[in-house]
C-alpha cells in the first residue's frame, strides 16, 4: 500500500492593521427586554400569597436553632435570599467559635415561641417580630419577608 505524504503548507496572514475609519461598522444586537426584568426575581402581591404567620414563626425556630449549632443552615436555603444566608452563615461561625472557647457542647436549644407582631409597610411586604423565650433570656427575631416569584423569601432576619 502507498503510504500518503503529508504535506505542510505554510500560510502567511496580513499583519497591516486597517483603520478604524476603514472598518465595517460591527453590527450590535441589543436585547428588546431587559434580562432582570425577564429573568430576575418577580415581585408578588399579598393577595396571591398564602398566610405568611405559620412561615414567619418556623424561620424564628430554625434561626435559633441554627445559631445553637443544632440545624444545618441549608435547611432554611429555600425561604431565605443570598444576604441572609451569608449575613447568618457570619453569625454560625461566631456562634460555633464562642462554644468551642467556652468548651460547650452543641445542644438543642428549649424555648417557646411567644408573641408575634406582624405589619404590611407595603403591597408583597411583611414585617414581624417574634419573641422567643428560652430558659435564662428572652429574645427578639426580627423577620422581613418578601413576595417573590409567588412565594414568602426572608430578605432579612436579625436576631435581637
Amino acid at each position: 500500500m502507498p503510504t500518503a505524504a503529508v504535506q505542510q503548507v505554510e500560510v502567511e496572514f496580513p499583519t497591516e492593521v486597517i483603520p478604524v475609519e476603514h472598518r465595517l461598522p460591527s453590527r450590535v444586537i441589543s436585547a428588546r427586554v431587559a434580562a432582570d426584568d425577564f429573568f430576575g426575581h418577580q415581585p408578588t402581591s399579598t393577595s396571591s400569597l398564602p398566610d405568611p404567620q405559620p412561615l414567619i414563626e418556623n424561620l424564628a425556630r430554625c434561626v435559633i436553632e441554627i445559631l445553637a449549632g443544632a440545624r444545618d443552615l441549608d435547611q432554611v436555603a429555600r425561604w431565605i435570599t443570598d444576604d441572609v444566608q451569608r449575613h447568618l452563615l457570619r453569625r454560625v461561625v461566631l456562634s460555633a467559635r464562642a462554644r468551642a472557647a467556652k468548651g460547650q457542647k452543641t445542644v438543642r436549644p428549649a424555648f417557646t415561641i411567644g408573641t408575634v407582631r406582624t405589619c404590611e409597610p407595603a403591597d408583597g411586604v411583611v414585617e414581624a417580630v417574634v419573641i422567643v423565650r428560652g430558659r435564662t433570656r428572652v429574645r427578639a427575631v426580627a423577620i422581613r419577608l418578601e413576595g417573590l416569584d409567588r412565594r414568602w423569601r426572608a430578605s432579612a432576619i436579625n436576631v435581637l
